[in-house]
């Protein structure tokens, strides 16, 4: 019996074992978000980016920040 091939179209040759499919996603995973403190206020900010609690950006200030006084 001769099998049609556009029926079935493409299959593995070989089942890819868990070690391998793993191996192979390894480099693939989630990490977490670099982070810096603010040099003037301390607050954790991403890094080449103005603070979003006191407006400084390498020391100067780069935002004008309303200040709420409660």
């Amino acid at each position: 019996m001769k099998l049609n091939i556009q029926l079935f179209g493409a299959l593995p040759f070989r089942r890819i074992s868990k070690t391998a499919k793993r191996q192979r996603r390894t480099h693939l995973k989630k990490s977490a978000p670099t982070t810096t403190t603010c040099s003037n206020c301390g607050a954790v900010v991403a890094p080449h980016r103005a603070c979003t609690k006191c407006g400084f950006y390498k020391g100067k200030e780069a935002l004008k920040i309303k200040k709420d006084e409660e």
